[in-house]
């Protein structure tokens, strides 16, 4: 495999980079508010299971 200067590199690296499509901001924001509301309902249903366990095990032993 022939290597590659670290000039030509970043020169190839700015190509393609101007090759891709970058989301818009609204895109980003939507997105964003996506992954912070799934995560909370994520949160919300294994703080729910994890507490439904614990008193199912806490109840049952007395």
């Amino acid at each position: 495999m022939a290597r590659t200067n670290p000039f030509e590199f970043l020169q190839q690296v700015r190509t393609e980079v101007s090759k891709v499509t970058w989301p818009t901001r609204r895109e980003t924001v939507i997105t964003t508010f996506m992954v912070l509301l799934m995560s909370f309902a994520a949160a919300l249903f294994f703080l729910g299971w994890t507490g439904c366990w614990a008193w199912s095990f806490s109840s049952s032993w007395v």
